[in-house]
């Protein structure tokens, strides 16, 4: 059976390499990536919320057919955000921010940042801003520690917009959608994983941290490859 496209939604501070391990588990499959704007290395050039689902719709458009859009961690905020179209099919959100309209990222915690976050709040003509301290020990638990190290060094800014932005849609209200829940993140605590994917249609555990494209690509492609037959 011929699968659909997969549009692979990085998170915070990543960029489109980081999919590249899941990727190559996937030799059968379309796999797409998108750079959102709300990341990058320049805090006056970052983008917002809306700029990233405007990014993932534009990517949509190219494919040309069916989809389905994975979103990991904040990468679900804009994944909500994206008008739903006949060309996608299902949206999948691994260790996600699975909200409904009106809410932002940091609805869940009363606006108060994580801990693991370095906030630099607006400054003049220099919009706010964060990075993310130890993210090894954070994002990369259970990743082979080379690897986890070389990624780190990659990780840029996120614009501070993208996370405090009302969601004005949720498209897993209209698309059919899936969540996969990491149990040993350190991130997005397992326990609030689960209270998200209540709203999801289908919820699948992997015994992983954070970010398992990295930790167990293979598994993790096998998962998807699975939600994307449904």
């Amino acid at each position: 059976m011929s699968l659909p496209a997969l549009l692979l939604v990085h998170g915070a501070w990543h960029d489109s390499p980081a999919w590249q391990l899941l990727a190559s588990c996937l030799p059968d499959v379309d796999v797409r990536t998108v750079r959102l704007p709300s990341t990058g290395e320049d805090p006056a050039l970052l983008g917002d919320l809306y700029a990233d689902a405007e990014r993932i719709e534009a990517v949509l458009g190219e494919v040309g057919g069916p989809a389905v859009v994975l979103g990991h961690s904040y990468g679900g905020a804009p994944v909500s955000q994206t008008q739903a179209g006949p060309g996608i099919v299902r949206v999948i959100y691994l260790a996600a921010m699975m909200q409904d309209v009106g809410d932002t990222v940091l609805t869940p915690t009363g606006g108060v940042h994580p801990p693991y976050w370095d906030v630099h709040e607006d400054e003049g003509d220099r919009p706010g801003h964060f990075g993310v301290s130890d993210p090894v020990d954070v994002l990369y638990n259970g990743v082979d520690p080379q690897l986890a190290e070389s990624v780190a060094a990659s990780l840029r800014l996120q614009s501070l917009a993208s996370v405090t932005q009302p969601l004005t849609r949720a498209i897993w209200h209209d698309v059919p959608s899936s969540y996969i829940v990491c149990e040993q993140d350190r991130a997005i605590p397992a326990a609030f994983q689960h209270s998200m994917a209540r709203q999801a249609d289908r919820v699948r555990p992997m015994d992983s941290g954070h970010s398992p494209f990295l930790s167990h690509p293979a598994e993790l492609a096998r998962l998807i490859r699975e939600e994307m037959a449904v």
